[in-house]
């Protein structure tokens, strides 16, 4: 099946005219007005007023904003209607919003409106998101013609138009685009809120048990300080002997147990604190990250990183690590932790923590079960951004699909 057939179907024969935006719809600049702070209000008479943090990448909506502007700062301003459309003029951000409500934007935006007979706000924003809007802004950028994505600029993109000559048809198989596309955004939404909830309930689930079997009753066990069962590493690695894989930065330990990433700062010279399978790596700067990972290769790391290595034989390595993941190490640490804008770990204070040290087999069991939640939670917190880029590809690869029209030139090459 060739990639045109689903869209050929979908057209059943009807022309497709390429417009320029400028064409078919007013294309403007906000506008601010000087000074701002006179105009900004909270009162309920207000007009909405439209920045950035009102936007949100999860969504194409603008549907209500953090602040107003007054009647009189409106009029100096743009005032736009439900329906239009609004662009950044920035190219990081560059994506379309369609307006939920009616409000009055600044200059950092465009303006896309007075299109609703021949356009569906919602076709317009896909098409706006597709692949080949990017690389023509992009185009337009690099060979120096423009330098933001400014009203001229947006006023040369063509649209293609089915059924031109057919408003009413035209608008049907727009929408019929919009529910197929929508659909996949629905999926992806629905997905990420399902696998978001289930991974809150197993961490919750953990919490629950760490926390009942790391609690004991006085007498119940013999307590050490950590500095009695354990020792930071003074061992000393070359730098030849590390790559991405085995550098562990503070900087790429993950906030929240959740383990490390591939370094992108591995040394090119000198030797570097050196850890082994079974220590058990901690961020030491801003301890209520929970930077913390159970090494299972040896490498090196700097002074930011701590090692804790256990030096009681009675100790079991892991059971130490699922101790100084509980909430309550992170707490300590962050009781005697030293700076205000960036706190730091307090090495000496750290190693007066007290350990609870039950025997060796309650140790297993306590590993085994801990271990299970930590493999559960681990394997949805991987998948779920991978489940979403999945979706997110499948979105872009039927969007590109049904948008990709032929122009008047392939028409004529073919």
């Amino acid at each position: 099946m060739s990639q045109l057939s689903f869209l050929d179907k979908l057209l059943d024969g009807v022309e497709v005219e390429w417009r320029t935006l400028g064409d078919v719809a007013k294309i403007q600049r906000g506008a601010s007005p000087r000074p701002i702070a006179s105009f900004i209000t909270d009162d309920e008479r207000g007009v909405p007023w439209i920045k950035i943090g009102d936007t949100s990448t999860g969504s194409k909506y603008v549907n209500s904003t953090a602040q107003k502007i007054t009647k009189e700062g409106a009029k100096k301003s743009r005032v736009l209607k439900k329906g239009d459309l609004i662009l950044s003029n920035s190219m990081s951000f560059g994506r379309p919003y369609i307006l939920n409500i009616a409000g009055a934007i600044h200059d950092g935006w465009a303006s896309i409106s007075d299109f609703q007979s021949l356009l569906n706000s919602d076709y317009l924003y896909h098409y706006l998101s597709s692949h080949a809007v990017k690389s023509y802004w992009l185009g337009k950028i690099n060979r120096g013609s423009v330098s933001n994505l400014n009203a001229d600029l947006i006023k040369t993109l063509e649209i293609p138009i089915p059924c031109p000559n057919n408003p009413e048809k035209s608008l049907e198989i727009q929408a019929e685009i919009v529910r197929i596309l929508d659909t996949f955004t629905e999926l992806t939404t629905e997905l990420t809120t399902e696998l978001t909830t289930e991974l809150n309930a197993r961490k919750q689930q953990y919490n629950y048990y760490r926390e009942q079997l790391l609690t004991f009753e006085e007498g119940e066990v013999e307590w050490k300080t950590l500095g009695e069962i354990a020792e930071y590493s003074k061992d000393r690695i070359s730098f030849e002997m590390l790559d991405e894989t085995n550098y562990v930065g503070v900087d790429c330990l993950l906030q929240n147990r959740a383990g490390k990433t591939l370094s992108k700062h591995a040394p090119n010279s000198g030797n570097s604190t050196k850890y082994d399978v079974g220590d058990i790596l901690i961020g030491n700067i801003r301890p209520y990250l929970k930077k913390i990972w159970y090494a299972d290769c040896s490498g090196g790391t700097n002074g930011d990183v701590l090692v804790v290595r256990p030096t009681d034989p009675q100790i079991n390595s892991r059971y130490l690590y699922q101790v100084l993941a509980d909430d309550k190490f992170f707490e300590y640490n962050m009781r005697y932790a030293k700076g205000a804008k960036m706190p730091r770990g307090n090495k000496p204070k750290i190693l007066e923590y007290l350990v609870p040290i039950p025997s060796k087999e309650e140790q297993a069991r306590i590993v085994t079960i801990l271990d299970k939640f930590d493999a559960l939670t681990n394997s949805i917190t991987e998948g779920l951004p991978r489940e979403i880029e999945l979706r997110q590809k499948q979105y872009e690869y039927y969007r590109d699909l049904l948008l990709s029209f032929p122009k008047p030139s392939d028409e004529k090459a073919a």
